[in-house]
């Protein structure tokens, strides 16, 4: 009887097991899953420069459909609120921009996820890169004749101090507005190699500047993530093997010479780019 008793308990085990409803990948995304998420800050995460773009979107902030944070909420299968926009500084962030409201506005209570990358403008990054192109192809490459190229200064410490600061006051508000979401803040990807190549018009010494731009824009974003609890997603490391002159696996657009409307824009992650970025994050946090 005892042993009728064993195997027929082994049994009923084997068969539920077997009618159980298997795992689903649902099931494997955690408290994220169906969580609120809000994705802010500039061009770079917007996805300016690929389309098409949202249907809700500001023509001048330039959403892409396919922009990190959108493939990171379908990945997370989260309710994404995108308020990212090109052009947008660290002040956009925390305060109206025109017709705009402060982006921060749409963190809520139930926000459980908020992901950001911004700063570049605020120290001028892609107009450095830009005005130096310009110097190299010409006036005529930013696309009407008799423009001339602007002058746009290698930033100074105090630019730096200031940015991480209002990183900083960012995150903040975001703790104080949902408390229980989880801040990631994505660095810029590295943009210039450190060798020459068509797509990259600079002179010697203006890629040198640019480089530098790029590991002190990096330091910023770490140093306020890491030190206000946030996540940080090291695009500036990762990058360096898919810099411009990299084909149709180049994670950022320089700025080639048959550049038209309808690209990548200069100086910006391709669509590449941003699905590379969204691999990193959901790599980094999960359903967690």
């Amino acid at each position: 009887m005892k042993v009728w008793t064993s195997a027929a308990a082994a049994l009923l085990l084997t068969l539920a097991l077997a009618l159980a409803p298997a795992a689903t990948a649902q099931d494997n995304l955690g408290p994220l899953a169906g969580g609120r998420m809000v994705g802010m800050g500039s061009s770079f995460a917007a996805g300016s420069g690929f389309g098409p773009l949202k249907p809700d979107t500001p023509m001048r902030c330039g959403r892409s459909i396919d922009n990190y944070a959108t493939l990171v909420a379908e990945e997370l299968r989260m309710l994404l609120v995108d308020v990212a926009c090109g052009g947008a500084t660290s002040e956009h962030v925390l305060g109206p921009w025109n017709e705009l409201p402060p982006q921060i506005d749409a963190v809520t209570p139930d926000t459980a996820l908020v992901t950001i990358t911004v700063g570049g403008n605020d120290i001028g990054y892609v107009g450095y890169l830009i005005a130096e192109s310009c110097k190299v192809r010409g006036p005529i490459a930013l696309g009407a004749a008799g423009t001339v190229c602007p002058v746009v200064p290698v930033p100074g410490d105090d630019a730096y101090f200031k940015l991480e600061n209002n990183l900083r006051a960012i995150a903040a508000e975001v703790r104080k507005r949902a408390p229980r979401a989880k801040l990631v803040f994505v660095q810029y990807l590295a943009m210039v190699p450190s060798f020459e190549c068509a797509e990259v018009p600079l002179s010697p010494e203006a890629a040198k500047n640019a480089r530098a731009i790029s590991v002190r824009l990096a330091q910023v974003t770490e140093r306020a993530a890491k030190g206000t609890g946030a996540v940080v997603i090291d695009m500036t490391q990762a990058a360096r093997k898919r810099l411009p002159c990299g084909g149709a696996t180049a994670w950022v657009a320089g700025w080639p010479a048959g550049f038209k409307p309808g690209d990548t824009f200069p100086w910006h992650p391709t669509r590449v780019g941003h699905a590379a970025v969204a691999q990193e994050i959901v790599k980094a946090i999960g359903g967690k």
